[in-house]
């Protein structure tokens, strides 16, 4: 809405930039001030002033609706039933809930084509033929369920770490192998209850909480835990420390150097070589992706038959593994006894990794093909894929970085990529199993070291550094918290680190005095557009978050804080002090109570110091809650204004001193 109220012919000073130097021996040029204390000019301006418009008015009912739409279904995932007959509604259901539904339909031969394309187990310190297991029931179900094309489910290398870590401190995996087999099934199954809730309650949005920053630390520290719990396999160690620590891993190590076994560590070492360099060499060509996603395999079978060859002597093997499908699970799972809260504790934690690296490697993928990934939706599929795998003994799954790259190196277009890996691994459980008996363990720990090594993300952490210490703190934090203490700790105090941050910029707020850009009616801070120039007798302060109670002492605070310098550098300059202070509110999302009192107790201070205190471009919502409270009254509309510019133009007749 427009006001009839134009200020005609409004007379303001402003700081000048500095002089320019003279372009002709004619013109004789002022000497150079410093910024902010150039010689005062005179602008002449009609500025027509706008009413701040209070937005339509809505029922209490209606704007709970409303804000608990945007929180939970900010997506609006129910668009597409609107208008549709109730067949086209069921088939659409179908497909949003069974997303095979929805490219099955145009599915061809040629799709067929780009879609044909078991040492993560020991990490969670369970039977390699568990790892098989993993590989095959969780990949049949996320095909069904996930909306991903191009991730490709399985065992990952942090979540295994975790849950090994964690039920190894209460539980030996070698003195009780079946309590173990039962919490690592019963932990899975937490882990997918936990994960499948999170979706249908839409609430994804907690597992934001871990920062990328956080992620780099404790994965890069995570990485170098996994390849040291390595040593006892790539040495031949065979009593090794149950701790995971940096530190104690090193001194069991070399307290048991008379155990190492010169012919495992040839052969580690050897292939280690080998996988290392064919990672370089597909890192480097990206054309020979198939280089490193075949070396794997390669080095087992030749392994193997090296092994078999000279009859395994001083070289620890595999053994029997059982030949058939996953043995059913549901009759280990415990509810019971006194594990059941280390269970929940693990399956938390696990379930809360295992989603985000599998959710962010499904958006990175799906980023890069043009398409987007329902995160609500994925969570319910890993959780129910979980959910089903613990009862068909198998233990934390979810998207793999490494597997999805191979997918999409190779040309996979579908999910049923996941169907063609399931289908592999079922004709190995079924046939190929005596094959491995010879495969050596070292091998195994060559391979865990290959894959986890690129988590160390050393550019990443420059990276931190460069752009912002306070990211690069908490990604040292992490990481040395993951190395020197525990993996439990450092996945703490990722978490904490993250939170922490979260709550320092809610109650520490930026805010920045402006000034206005020459030849734009537009104000700007000061210390970003050095040719901003402050206007004399005016303070315009800009507060770029949210006022909420946790912030509220501290807006007062820095508002009289910039207030006091303000006037030390205009007594210096003997300039005028200031009259009046402009909040502008343009960033200010939204506003509380504590908020509004804040603002109304900071009026009064200025009051009785003869400065008025105005408000600038305030949003709808703050608007809104402005103008229902007694605090709106005590502003008045002649106190709240469209535009900085226009809080300046109407202004200056109340502040002359």
């Amino acid at each position: 809405m427009v006001v009839n109220n134009k200020v005609d012919s409004l007379s303001y000073d402003v700081e000048a930039p500095p002089a320019q130097a003279p372009t002709t021996p004619a013109v004789v040029s002022a000497p150079p001030t410093p910024r902010g204390e150039a010689p005062a000019m005179t602008t002449t301006a009609a500025v027509e002033l706008h009413k701040v418009s209070v937005p339509e008015r809505r029922s209490t009912a209606k704007a709970l609706r409303q804000r608990l739409a945007e929180v939970f279904f900010p997506d609006d995932p129910l668009h597409q039933f609107k208008n549709q007959s109730s067949a086209r509604r069921l088939v659409l259901a179908l497909q949003y809930f069974f997303p095979i539904f929805h490219w099955g339909s145009d599915y061809s031969l040629r799709l067929l084509r780009s879609d044909v394309g078991i040492s993560y187990a020991k990490l969670a310190n369970l039977p390699p033929i568990i790892g098989l297991y993993s590989s095959f029931v969780p990949p049949l179900i996320y095909s069904l369920l996930g909306s991903s094309r191009d991730l490709a489910v399985g065992p990952v290398s942090i979540a295994s770490l975790v849950m090994g870590s964690m039920l190894r401190q209460a539980v030996s995996p070698d003195q009780e192998p079946i309590l173990y087999l039962q919490l690592a099934f019963t932990s899975t199954f937490f882990a997918g209850v936990f994960q499948a809730s999170l979706g249908f309650l839409r609430l994804g949005f907690i597992v934001d909480f871990l920062s990328k920053a956080t992620l780099t630390g404790f994965m890069g520290g995570a990485a170098i835990i996994v390849s040291l719990q390595q040593l006892k396999g790539l040495l031949g160690i065979v009593h090794f420390t149950s701790q995971m620590g940096f530190v104690q891993v090193m001194h069991s190590v070399f307290k048991h150097h008379d155990e190492w076994a010169w012919q495992t560590i040839l052969m580690g070492v050897a292939f280690l070589a080998v996988l290392l360099t064919t990672r370089h060499i597909s890192a480097r060509n990206p054309k020979l992706f198939w280089v490193s996603a075949a070396a794997p395999l390669t080095s087992v079978i030749i392994s193997t038959i090296i092994s078999f060859v000279s009859k395994a002597h001083g070289i620890s093997v595999i053994g029997d593994l059982p030949k058939g499908l996953n043995p059913p699970s549901a009759n280990m799972l415990t509810f019971s006894g006194s594990y059941v809260g280390l269970a929940l504790n693990t399956g938390i934690m696990t379930g809360i990794l295992s989603l985000t690296e599998g959710i962010a490697v499904g958006r990175t993928f799906a980023s890069i093909n043009n398409y987007q990934v329902d995160g609500n939706k994925e969570m319910m599929a890993i959780g129910v894929m979980n959910m089903a795998g613990s009862c068909a003994s198998c233990y934390v799954t979810t998207g793999s970085f490494s597997r999805s790259a191979v997918n999409y190196s190779a040309g996979c277009k579908t999910a049923v990529s996941n169907i063609v890996m399931a289908s592999a691994v079922l004709v190995t459980l079924l046939f190929l199993m005596p094959l491995f008996h010879y495969t050596p363990n070292v091998i195994l720990s060559a391979i865990i070291i290959t894959a986890v090594i690129g988590l160390i993300d050393v550019r990443g952490a420059a990276r931190l550094w460069k752009v912002d210490k306070l990211d690069f703190l908490a990604c040292m934090a992490a990481f040395l918290g993951v190395l020197l203490v525990s993996v439990q700790m450092g996945l703490a105090i990722a978490v904490g680190i993250s939170l922490f941050k979260i709550l320092l910029q809610v109650t520490r707020p930026n805010m920045v005095v402006k000034g206005v850009v020459p030849g734009t009616a537009s104000y700007r801070s000061m210390a970003q557009y050095r040719e901003a120039m402050r206007v004399p007798s005016f303070l315009v302060v800009g507060v770029e978050s949210a006022i909420y109670f946790a912030n509220s002492m501290y807006l007062g605070e820095r508002i009289m804080r910039f207030l006091r310098e303000e006037d030390e550098r205009a007594a210096k300059c003997n300039q005028c002090p200031v009259r009046c202070i402009i909040l502008d509110m343009s960033a200010v999302a939204a506003i509380d109570t504590s908020g509004l009192d804040a603002l109304a107790e900071l009026k009064k201070v200025l009051e009785k110091r003869n400065i008025e205190l105005v408000l600038a471009n305030p949003v709808g919502s703050v608007t809104e809650r402005l103008y229902n409270s007694v605090v709106g009254k005590t502003f008045g509309s002649d106190r709240v204004f469209f535009s900085v510019a226009e809080a300046v133009a109407a202004a200056p007749h109340k502040t002359q001193p």
